[in-house]
């Protein structure tokens, strides 16, 4: 399979949906009990697999245009995962929906306790641009195990995905439970300002209080993935050219644009000029002495993303990288030393493709600049000593962390992808993706025997001393 390396011009995306018409078809569709039988949902799920496995050179040609993605990359990181995680749920789900039976305590015995995972009902999955279809269709996933009804967002910031993604899903989903609605951001602030059940943000820490905040008119449920600044540890005794090789494909995947990214580097200062020789050395065997000509290395969303990381080279001196071609949304891999600790560099998620790398004497200093930022998506460390692992989990909060590699962790389904704090609300990713969208409801079941008189009024000292026993 061959990706065209031209890149077509974008389509226009046009503001007309009726968006209101949408959500309320959705939820004629929803309320005719569609989505609740597991055969439909096995059939859904099975269409989701047959969509990525039919149209790979589509999809990949598209994430090609939108975002110079590599064929192994579109394949791996989108195709595939989709394709995994649909398969997985299929797998799963007559397991998943049972209800867990729970104990029933002596007081309100004889009876059944039982946990059952109802649908939400019609959801909105808003996704982000930079996996434009693992984005989308991973939450989809587990809105479909659930029974949910849901609209789908895809980012107008990578139009030729979302064209794609409009047209072949009415061809596999069912289209009386699944709607694809394209737009900008006045469709996105059209669709929240609708009754949804449940909204799945993937994207920035701004947009996702807005979705907060909308949400918040109806008291809808979120579950926001967001971001942040994710921290990478090497200490002293790490394996140097193993966690440079990790850490340069984890930080350079995608151009940088992965919001589990490796965003900075702290290594240890009596081992900084090596990691940095190994840093360079994993750069050139990846992507060659020009990585602009390499097959493996993604390009910027747009122009104006480009501007903003151009303007953050500034902030250190490259031992490796540091082109740029606006133009042709080129930004190359770039390692910065002799960053500020309060350089612009360092303030916010860089999202593309530059890794400022700061030295430290004592663990003490990342850890607490570590946590004196908010909670991170993720945070990595490098080392051969145990302990060091465990006091760096023990001391600072993310929403995952990783010892000795970077990224990887999201391809285990049975781990919770999601963030805490401002990184981000909820989780999902295998069985979390299903109980994401669903309602965990309680349900017990009584018969009309033994109706003990204890529990009605009036209550004598006996009966309530009787009553706080068995309570």
């Amino acid at each position: 399979m061959s990706i065209e390396t031209v890149l077509p011009p974008a389509p226009t995306i046009e503001a007309t949906t009726d968006v209101e018409g949408v959500v309320a078809a959705l939820r004629a569709g929803f309320e005719s009990g569609l989505t609740r039988d597991l055969a439909w949902r096995e059939q859904q799920l099975a269409a989701l697999e047959r969509m990525m496995v039919e149209n790979e050179t589509a999809i990949a040609g598209a994430l090609k245009a939108d975002l110079g993605k590599s064929l192994a990359e579109a394949c791996t990181a989108e195709i595939d995962f989709v394709r995994k995680e649909a398969m997985h749920a299929r797998k799963q789900l007559r397991r998943w929906s049972r209800p867990q039976r729970v104990p029933t305590p002596i007081a309100i015995q004889p009876g059944k306790s039982f946990v059952e995972a109802t649908p939400h009902g019609v959801v909105l999955i808003m996704g982000a641009w930079n996996y434009p279809f693992q984005l989308v269709l991973a939450p989809l996933v587990g809105a479909i195990a659930a029974g949910n009804c849901a609209v789908l967002k895809p980012s107008e910031l990578a139009p030729r995905s979302s064209a794609l993604l409009k047209d072949l899903a009415p061809r596999y989903l069912d289209t009386r439970a699944f709607v694809v609605v394209e737009g900008d951001a006045a469709v996105s602030t059209a669709l929240l300002d609708q009754p949804f059940n449940l909204i799945f943000y993937t994207g920035g820490e701004h947009v996702g209080r807005v979705v907060m905040a909308a949400a918040a008119k109806r008291l809808t449920p979120v579950v926001l993935e967001l971001g942040g600044k994710n921290p990478c540890i090497v200490d002293e005794t790490a394996d140097l050219a193993v966690a440079a090789r990790r850490i340069v494909w984890g930080r350079f995947l995608n151009a940088g644009q992965v919001c589990v990214a490796p965003d900075h580097v702290y290594v240890a200062a009596s081992v900084e000029a090596r990691l940095l020789e190994e840093l360079k050395r994993a750069v050139l065997a990846m992507f060659g002495r020009d990585p602009k000509l390499s097959p493996d290395y993604g390009r910027i969303v747009n122009q104006r993303h480009a501007e903003r990381l151009q303007a953050l080279l500034a902030d250190g001196r490259a031992v490796t990288g540091g082109q740029v071609d606006i133009a042709a949304r080129y930004i190359a891999p770039t390692i910065l030393t002799g960053v500020a600790p309060d350089a612009s560099v360092m303030e916010a998620e860089i999202f593309g493709p530059i890794l400022p790398v700061l030295p430290y004497e004592t663990l003490d200093a990342p850890l607490a600049a570590i946590n004196a930022r908010s909670p991170a998506l993720a945070l990595y460390a490098f080392t051969r000593d145990a302990v060091v692992a465990d006091r760096i989990i023990a001391s600072t909060r993310s929403g995952s962390v990783t010892v000795n590699d970077t990224v990887v962790f999201v391809a285990n389904p049975n781990l919770p992808f999601g963030g805490v704090g401002a990184s981000g609300m909820g989780a999902y990713h295998g069985r979390y993706s299903f109980d994401a969208f669903s309602h965990k409801r309680a349900v017990l079941k009584r018969g009309f025997a033994l109706d003990a008189s204890i529990r009605y009024p009036p209550y004598s000292k006996a009966k309530l001393a009787l009553l706080r026993r068995m309570a």
